[in-house]
C-alpha cells in the first residue's frame, strides 16, 4: 500500500509565532517534523506553507515544498488546496502530518494510512490513552469517543466521556485524539466545498466537520507513542528535553 505524506506548516501560529522554525537541539521543529516522516514507509513528503521563510528552510534540508493560501482555518483545508496543485490521483492516500509533531513515530505514521485502506471509512486517525485527571480536564487535550468498531462518536476539548452522580473518574474510558489523519484525495476534493460546522467553529475541531458531513472517521489506539506536540513555550522546552535523552 502506497501512500504520500503532506506537512502543514503556517507561519502565523497564534500562541507561539514562527513555531515552525524554532531551533530545537540544533535543528528547526519542522525538520524534525520532517525527518520523522522520511523514515515511514510514504513514497513522497511535501510540506504545504503559506510562507517563503518557511519554504526557504525546507528546501535548505531538501523538503518538497507547495506554496498554499495564508487563509487556511486548519492543516485539512490546507493540504486539499495543495493536493489541487499536485498530480494525485482520487484513490491515493494522503497523510496528514501536523508540522508542529516533531515527536511523531514512523510507525504511527503508517498505521494510520493501513487503517485508512482496512477500515474502508472516509478518514483514518489515531488515538492514546489518557492516564492523568489533569490531561481529562485539560481542554487542549482533545477527547474522543468511538464505539466498538472503532467509528468516531465524537471529539471534544469538554471531558468526555463525563461521570455523574459523583462516580469517581475511570480513565479506562478516556482517550486522547492524536491530531494524525489519513484520507484519500477524493475525500479532500469533497472537503474543499465542505461549509465549516457550527461545531468546528465552537470546539475549534476541524474532523467535527466531517462528522456533521456524515463522513466515517476510524479511530485505532496508537501502537507507538507518539512524543508531545508544540502550541506553546512550555512545549517547545518539554521537547528539546526529550529529544535530548
Amino acid at each position: 500500500m502506497g501512500f504520500s505524506v503532506i506537512i502543514p506548516a503556517r507561519y502565523a501560529s497564534s500562541r507561539l509565532p514562527a513555531k515552525m522554525l524554532k531551533e530545537i537541539n540544533g535543528k528547526s521543529l519542522i525538520e524534525h517534523t520532517y525527518s520523522n516522516a522520511i523514515k515511514s514507509d510514504a513514497s513522497r513528503v511535501i510540506i504545504a506553507t503559506d510562507d517563503e521563510r518557511i519554504k526557504t528552510v525546507a528546501e535548505g534540508f531538501g523538503a518538497e515544498v507547495c506554496m498554499t493560501h495564508d487563509s487556511h482555518t486548519s492543516g485539512t483545508s490546507r493540504i486539499a488546496e495543495a493536493v489541487s496543485f499536485l498530480n494525485f490521483q482520487n484513490d491515493d492516500v494522503i497523510v496528514n502530518l501536523q508540522g508542529d509533531e516533531p515527536m511523531m513515530s514512523p510507525t504511527a505514521i503508517n498505521q494510520v494510512a493501513s487503517n485508512l485502506v482496512s477500515s474502508g471509512m472516509s478518514v483514518a486517525t489515531l488515538c492514546e490513552a489518557i492516564d492523568t485527571e489533569d490531561a481529562y480536564f485539560d481542554e487542549n487535550c482533545v477527547k474522543v469517543v468511538y464505539n466498538s468498531r472503532g467509528r468516531a462518536m465524537y471529539f471534544s476539548r469538554s471531558p468526555v466521556p463525563a461521570f455523574r452522580d459523583g462516580q469517581n473518574i475511570n480513565l479506562d474510558l478516556c482517550f486522547r485524539h492524536i491530531g494524525l489523519y489519513a484520507y484519500r484525495v477524493n475525500f479532500l476534493k469533497d472537503y474543499r466545498n465542505m461549509p465549516i460546522s457550527r461545531l468546528e467553529t465552537a470546539e475549534k475541531l476541524e474532523q467535527l466537520t466531517f462528522l456533521m458531513e456524515g463522513f466515517d472517521i476510524h479511530v485505532d489506539v496508537s501502537f507507538a507513542s507518539t512524543g508531545y506536540g508544540v502550541d506553546t513555550e512550555s512545549d517547545l522546552i518539554k521537547v528539546k528535553k526529550e529529544l535530548k535523552k
